[in-house]
């Protein structure tokens, strides 16, 4: 059994309250738009971090994280990227990477809205934690907590950190 933190776009600012959320977390994973190394240094200080690049990541996150991450954890297949967008309206090359890689578990950011949905075609469950930093136009800043226990994913927790500004 493995407890994971979620979280997306942090934009060069780590709210304290991460801490006390994740504290308990196996993992760290973020979807992207760190804004600098140092927010994934911190993160890494709480748990093992996975991460990918997101659209403002400069060469420090770039050199770090991949534009696109799948593993897997426990038995279940992991897919994280930045910008794909939702089951009603994938971006442009996630349907074929879904098909391709068949996650059942979809991890991503850039929209900075959050929104938790079940995927029926693919079998995903598509996860995206909002934004959990101070800039974008979010009016609440959010965070995700899930457990992945061999296949299954259960207790999953939207967090909320507190207004945008």
């Amino acid at each position: 059994m493995k407890k994971i933190g979620i979280i997306s776009d942090t934009h060069h600012w780590l709210d304290e309250q991460v801490g006390k959320y994740f504290s308990d977390r196996d993992e760290i994973w973020h979807g992207g738009d760190f804004g600098n190394i140092e927010v994934a240094k911190e993160l890494e200080k709480m748990a093992p971090l996975r991460g990918v690049y997101g659209n403002i990541d400069g060469y420090d996150i770039r050199s770090v994280y991949p534009e696109l991450n799948v593993f897997t954890c426990e038995g279940v297949k992991v897919m994280m990227t930045h910008i794909a967008g939702h089951p009603q309206r994938y971006a442009p090359g996630i349907k074929e990477l879904l098909a391709l890689h068949r996650p059942q578990l979809m991890i991503c950011g850039h929209s900075h809205i959050l929104k938790i949905m079940y995927d029926q075609k693919f079998q995903c469950l598509h996860v995206n934690p909002g934004a959990a930093g101070k800039q974008g136009w979010q009016k609440v800043r959010t965070i995700v907590r899930l457990t992945i226990d061999g296949k299954e994913m259960k207790d999953c927790q939207v967090i909320e950190l507190g207004k945008r500004g």
